[in-house]
Parts: structure tokens; sequence; C-alpha cells
């Protein structure tokens, strides 16, 4: 049966892109060679109404995860606007469903910031409990009087409990790195990994999230942003956590319930948190900067020239695919929205 609403065909000669915000000089220097491409060298964040003008005009958008896209910037663009290439793994930011009905195809950049976004999580899982931050602050404060046998005494990795929430690229990727720190690996998941696979990363399933969270020594988030994980770290669950544990984030701010932490640690029931996002970016709350033991970074996951490169090649991988008639190697699939 012939499509009663197809989508409109793909423009002849070069696709007009436009870029929010500032990548690669490689990555815009071979879009420049390859698409009509705007570039945004200033890297200023584009506003919602640059962002609605930009769709109404381009084929291509090239968003960030900082470049909120909702249903009615998607249902104002333009006809010509077919595929929306994110630089980036995670596509909450971008109203699916919304694309989907205007047959506006989604792709991403999976897979090359996992080792990226592991190494800053075992920054935080390593750094926390041994209570960087405040040995950093002592000596650059020149208060440090030296070496004492009882000074700044933080808690052991070894034998400790660390549980996964999420056993996806990143979730493994920092189970792998746990074990050299001999950590004991549990996680929560929505399916059991394959039990080779639990082998290889010596990590045990836990099937009820409040019982790996009531068991953790450090808690470690890995799940994407979803109606359901939004607000997953609620007061209540902090309750549940052993007195003295701390708490990483390098997934998304949302995931934490941040009045909630910020109680838990004032009240001194967290050692500590090691945070690399937050609900409200880039603003921090003034309690978790002051407090002497939460790492705070500046999203900075996927921070390396390597990766950055790599997602940039990515999105130009996709917008060629599209561009030549073909489906987008990393196309985000629409029967997966909301699931």
């Amino acid at each position: 049966m012939a499509e009663t609403n197809p989508a409109p065909s793909i423009p002849a000669g070069k696709p007009k892109v436009v870029v929010t915000r500032h990548l690669m000089p490689s990555v815009e220097s071979r879009m420049s060679e390859l698409f009509d491409a705007t570039l945004n060298p200033n890297d200023v964040p584009m506003t919602r109404d640059g962002l609605v003008a930009a769709m109404q005009d381009c084929d291509v958008l090239v968003p960030t995860v900082t470049d909120r896209i909702d249903a009615e910037m998607i249902n104002t663009a333009g006809e010509q606007l077919r595929l929306i290439a994110n630089f980036g793994a995670g596509t909450e930011h971008i109203d699916l469903a919304a694309a989907a009905k205007r047959k506006i195809k989604i792709t991403n950049t999976p897979g090359v910031f996992t080792d990226d976004t592991a190494d800053i999580a075992m920054a935080g899982i390593i750094g926390v409990p041994r209570r960087i931050r405040e040995g950093t602050h002592l000596v650059r404060s020149g208060e440090w009087t030296g070496w004492a046998p009882s000074g700044l005494l933080g808690r052991k990795l070894g034998g400790k409990v660390l549980g996964i929430v999420g056993m996806g690229r990143i979730g493994q990727a920092v189970a792998h790195r746990a074990r050299a720190f001999g950590l004991e690996v549990a996680y929560y998941n929505r399916k059991q990994m394959p039990r080779a696979v639990e082998s290889m990363f010596g990590a045990r399933f836990v099937a009820d999230l409040d019982a790996l969270v009531a068991e953790a020594d450090i808690l470690t988030l890995h799940c994407p942003l979803t109606e359901e994980t939004r607000a997953l770290m609620d007061a209540r669950r902090f309750g549940l956590m052993k007195p003295g544990a701390s708490i990483i984030n390098t997934a998304r701010g949302e995931l934490i319930d941040q009045e909630a932490l910020i109680a838990a640690l004032q009240s001194g029931h967290l050692l500590g948190a090691g945070l690399d996002v937050y609900p409200d970016e880039p603003s921090v709350d003034g309690r978790l900067i002051e407090h002497p033991n939460v790492m705070t970074l500046p999203h900075i996951g996927s921070a390396t020239a390597e990766g950055r490169e790599a997602s940039g090649e990515k999105v130009i991988a996709n917008i060629r695919f599209w561009a030549d008639g073909h489906r987008p190697p990393d196309q985000v699939l629409t029967a997966l929205v909301g699931g």
C-alpha cells in the first residue's frame, strides 16, 4: 500500500546544515566542504527563537544536549527539515515522537564517549571516598601542616560494593575499570545481562533497585533520563543508603532530586558526591559547591579531543548517508520512543 503522507524528497545538491555549537576544527572544515553549512564559531548557545528560525530554513539541524527541541518547535519547522543529526548519544532533549509524526529522522553518535565518561565516573568513585577535593583545597589554601597519622582519613576502595545503576556501554566500562581497584560490582538494569557478560565484568545482578541502593558503599548512575528515571534518587532512596556512602552521577542531573541530595549531604548521612551533571546547567547550587566533599565538575565526561572529533565524524557520516538516500547508520528508531 502506498504511503499516504510520504516524506519530502532529499534536496538536490549540498544539503543546508545548521550546526548549533562550535565543533572540532577538523569536523567543521569537513562539514564546510561537504555541505552548505552554517557554523557557530563563537560557540554562543542558540536561543529558542534562533533554533526555531534555523529549523524553518535548513535541511539538517545539528544540535547538542544543550539545545531543547520540543514538539512546538518541531511542528513549526520548515517542510525541508528532514534530519536532526544530534551531536552526542543522548536524545532526551529532542521530542522524538513529534519528530516521528513529521517524518523527521533523528540520528545520534553512540559509543564514542563510552570510555571517556567511564574515566570521569572512576575519578569520582576514587576521589570522593578518598576526599580528594578536601585534600586539594587544604594544600592550595596553605593550611596544610604536614603528614599526620589521623589526617584527612578517607575510605578504602578494596572490598567495597560499587552499585551501578544502568548496565549499558558506560556502566559496563565502569565495571571493567572497577575490578582493578578491588571493588565488588553489583548492578541494577531493566534486564539482567547474560551470564557470560556478568562473568567478564565480575558483576552481580540485583533485581530490586532499592536493594542495590541499600547495599552499595558507592552508587554510580548510568541510566538514560526518562519520565520513569527522573528523580530516581529521591529522599526515600537517599534514606536507604548506608551512612557514609557516596553517590556519583555522570549521566543526567535530573536523575537526582537535588534538594534530597543536599539534605543527605548536609546531615552527614552521605560521605560525599561526585557530580558532572546538574538539573539546571550551567547553574550549580552553591550548597554543593560549598560542601567540602562534593566533587563538582563542569559536564566534562565526554570532553576529550579524540571523542569530540569522533562524534563529529559520526554526525558527518549520518548526514552523508541520509543525503545519498540511505538509512543513516545511527538513526534513532522511533519504535523505541517512550521505551
